[in-house]
């Protein structure tokens, strides 16, 4: 067993931009982030990004700030805005939630991608940096995601980002009037040696072609279907 008698609590995270490649991570700030981020996820057409979200959609500004700012406050978040490296365009935001600093632990979640975010290698560069951080700069030992059981699109995401299922806890939430199971997900510090190297030779330049498509094929799913 893993002698933990010296362990100390981590720091807390999203006080750092993180910079890769394709993508930048800013901690979220109203004032800096507000507007072009509702540009990006919040126009009548993204309505169906909030669908397995606990709030949202947003018809104005000001309803979405005052959502998104007494979460962040109320449930104790760090948010980091994404941005495109080549445009500086802000396309999405993903949070470090449910952070138990003493524990070593913190869950990504309340992500939301801009359609021309998705599927992109900015988008998995992002998730690759948040992981980095907590793991390889704070020292955590526990990285979680999770998702409403019918969110068929975050349980792929999970699985490819390297994060193994570990099961589902019933009747877990009430969300917009119906109920929530929820599908556990999670990377530990053991795990993150294997799945930085599947990230890092996805993510080398070589790998996509003039239009930006993958050559190959990111392994860290392979990973976290082998632990």
């Amino acid at each position: 067993m893993l002698d933990l008698t010296k362990w100390t609590p981590c720091d807390r995270p999203g006080g750092t931009v993180q910079l890769g490649h394709y993508a930048r991570l800013e901690p979220f700030d109203w004032d800096a982030h507000g507007t072009g981020l509702f540009a990006a996820i919040c126009s009548a057409s993204d309505d169906a990004l909030w669908d397995y979200m606990p709030v949202g959609p947003f018809s104005g500004l000001e309803a979405f700030k005052a959502t998104l700012s007494t979460a962040i406050e109320r449930l104790n978040w760090a948010t980091m805005i994404i941005r495109s490296v080549d445009t500086n365009e802000i396309l999405g935001m993903a949070s470090y939630m449910r952070l138990r600093e003493e524990q070593g632990s913190a869950e990504v979640g309340f992500i939301c991608f801009a359609k021309k975010l998705q599927r992109s290698r900015t988008a998995t560069e992002a998730m690759y940096l948040m992981a980095k951080y907590l793991f390889e700069d704070l020292g955590y030992r526990r990285y979680e995601w999770k998702c409403h059981t019918e969110n068929a699109g975050s349980k792929r995401a999970a699985l490819r980002f390297g994060f193994a299922y570990e099961g589902i806890f019933r009747n877990e939430s009430v969300q917009k009037g119906k109920n929530r199971d929820t599908a556990w997900y999670a990377m530990t510090h053991e795990d993150w040696p294997k799945l930085a190297a599947a990230y890092g030779a996805w993510l080398l330049p070589e790998n996509f072609d003039d239009q930006g498509q993958q050559i190959t094929q990111l392994a860290a799913r392979e990973v976290a279907f082998s632990l």
